[in-house]
């Protein structure tokens, strides 16, 4: 291929890396097993937050920041959370270095043990709770509506670019309630803000349901995800919340004055998205050319080429027609590039704001404007036409609009042909080994039944979709009796 990228069908793992990487993402970093996000990518990340925070801020929701570190003792206090994230903790002993004698360097300070060792932060329930008991007293304190913008330490020793790292970036919110009603809607509240994120500005549809009992969040009682399928049909969890119950009120003892002055325990919940969410991107729309970045979160919507000839005078006239243009794409909110940098040719910028996914292209030259027209191209069809250079600004506007339109049915269509109903374990597992996609089957609501599909398919249930429908069935496996589908994939 030109862009020397592997193709989907020849190596989805290797056509998704060479993306991230050739596409100006991301990249490995000295650091084993953690990335470094390239302006560019991290461009992608700030659209994405900014109309996330947006979005939280007109749910009532304000951002605060917790500390990095947490004491050891605070993940003992909750047996099911400590389980849950032991063997993925960076543990600090030590707060010094010093020169070695030796001239070997700088060596740990053995004098500089810390009395009790600090956990970087793999999630932030126990050192939130431990402060909210400071602030809540009474019913009037409440509800707290925190959200919080960090990064976090997950020692993932087998790492993917984006989907996998062993630090990573995301918002938590924790939020603390009166009454279980109270804290259950507020839970299903922001899946449903995550949903409409998703499906409206990354222009992919998900499935929203609940996990099972083996697939909760350590901690929560409740744990409630929405589901995405890539093009390998391979699902991704793009967002959790969790309804945690009064555990972690429990175990750092926030208790509050009820409206009769009765001492009760707070209601939690939390929730997450992280930088997952960008290889989420990549995979659902991209294509053998590059990157396909849906308009509404592209750092770049629309760049512009100048195609220069050897006239100086009409080479002025690009350049000022170019600003026009530009001048009325701002004003209407529209991020655009003019590239007229003189040591590359257009040629190669077309393929380089190809392989970037830049949704709309516009090709300018001396030509065109006599003619009052430019080339306008769409990234998502790979397609162009000759429009006119009156009320241009305003076709670019509705071009996007449609981009960002298409690519969400493009992926329901994808999606909908590729969820498939199983009736028996030798369907289940044909359609795993020839179609792959999600599965409707029926389970029988063990763990252990749970476990051995996992084991025997390399296939997990990726939620109990909220909209099921009940249905009499006999489980896959067992044989025993069922009385609703879940949704089985092989997930990232």
């Amino acid at each position: 291929m030109g862009n020397n990228l592997t193709s989907r069908q020849q190596d989805y793992a290797q056509w998704y890396n060479d993306l991230i990487l050739k596409g100006g993402l991301a990249e490995h970093s000295d650091v084993r097993g953690c990335m470094v996000i390239k302006p560019y990518g991290y461009g992608l990340w700030e659209n994405m937050r900014d109309v996330l925070d947006k979005m939280f801020k007109d749910t009532g929701h304000q951002n605060a920041y917790f500390p990095l570190f947490i004491p050891k003792s605070y993940l003992s206090k909750e047996a099911s959370h400590v389980e849950g994230f032991a063997k993925e903790c960076a543990v600090v002993t030590h707060y010094r270095l010093k020169n070695d004698p030796n001239g070997g360097g700088v060596i740990v300070d053995p004098e500089a043990k810390l009395e009790e060792e600090l956990i970087v932060r793999p999630t932030s329930e126990t050192i939130i709770w431990s402060t909210y008991k400071g602030w809540v007293q009474s019913y009037r304190d409440l509800p707290i509506l925190v959200n919080q913008w960090a990064n976090v330490v997950r020692w993932e020793m087998r790492t993917r670019l984006f989907l996998r790292t062993a630090e990573f970036l995301w918002q938590e919110g924790h939020t603390a309630h009166a009454t279980k009603e109270e804290a259950v809607a507020e839970t299903v509240q922001m899946l449903d803000v995550y949903a409409k994120f998703v499906e409206e500005y990354m222009a992919l549809p998900v499935i929203k349901g609940v996990k099972t009992a083996s697939e909760r969040f350590a901690g929560a009682e409740d744990t409630y995800c929405i589901e995405a399928m890539m093009q390998d049909g391979k699902a991704l969890q793009a967002g959790t919340s969790h309804f945690l119950g009064q555990n972690f009120a429990k175990a750092f003892d926030v208790k509050f004055a009820d409206k009769d002055n009765k001492m009760e325990y707070v209601w939690a919940t939390s929730w997450g998205m992280s930088t997952r969410l960008i290889g989420a991107l990549v995979m659902a729309h991209s294509d053998d050319e590059g990157l396909v970045l849906p308009p509404r979160i592209a750092p770049l919507q629309v760049v512009i080429v100048p195609i220069y000839g050897k006239d100086a005078e009409a080479r002025q006239k690009i350049d000022d027609k170019a600003a026009e243009i530009i001048k009325e794409l701002k004003l209407k909110g529209i991020s655009v590039k003019y590239d007229n940098d003189d040591t590359t040719r257009p040629g190669w910028k077309f393929a380089e704001y190809e392989l970037r996914g830049v949704p709309v292209r516009v090709a300018l030259g001396a030509r065109d404007l006599e003619n009052n027209v430019a080339e306008v191209a769409r990234r998502d069809e790979k397609t162009k036409e000759s429009v006119s250079l009156d009320g241009i600004a305003n076709h670019i506007e509705n071009l996007l609009e449609d981009i960002q339109s298409n690519l969400y049915h493009r992926a329901v269509t994808f999606r909908t042909n590729n969820i498939r109903k199983a009736d028996n374990w030798d369907e289940f597992v044909k359609i795993l080994d020839e179609n792959s996609g999600f599965i409707l089957a029926h389970w029988d609501g063990t763990a252990e039944t749970e476990e051995k599909i996992k084991e025997l398919a390399k296939a997990t249930i990726r939620c109990i979709p909220l909209d099921n429908p009940m249905e009499d069935g006999a489980c896959i496996l067992t044989g025993k009796p069922s009385t609703q589908r879940v949704l089985f994939a092989r997930a990232y």
